[in-house]
């Protein structure tokens, strides 16, 4: 809870705008392209209603722009308007700054280590 709190501190230090989960959704859509509201969720790890918030936010924010799937018009699909990919490419530098400052008190040994437990867990 602690290293959570203390990265999300990090994050909002830097990219005060965006939640981190509104970043997350942003940075998928860069680098799988349009998809739909539920795969987005599933590629992100959140459950659907919870997706189905931050792009309302997104969206109100003109970050992202919705359609209906062409044959199935119950599927809601996401993609980046220009200003979202304006955006997350201003962002992933950034990103990886508060990566590097979240695990600055570990050594590039502990580093690897928990990289590699963190994709076990996942």
């Amino acid at each position: 809870r602690k290293a959570h709190q203390r990265h999300v501190a990090i994050f909002a230090a830097h990219i005060g705008d965006l939640t981190p989960p509104q970043f997350a959704a942003l940075a998928k859509l860069r680098d799988v392209g349009e998809t739909s509201q539920n795969q987005l969720g599933t590629l992100i790890a959140m459950d659907a209603a919870t997706v189905k918030g931050v792009i309302d936010r997104l969206k109100a924010r003109g970050l992202v722009e919705l359609s209906r799937h062409e044959v199935d018009k119950r599927r809601l699909l996401v993609n980046l308007t220009a200003a979202g990919r304006d955006a997350i490419e201003r962002l992933i530098p950034l990103a990886r700054e508060i990566t590097k400052e979240t695990l600055a008190p570990l050594s590039a040994k502990e580093i690897t280590t928990f990289m590699k437990l963190l994709v076990k867990l996942a």
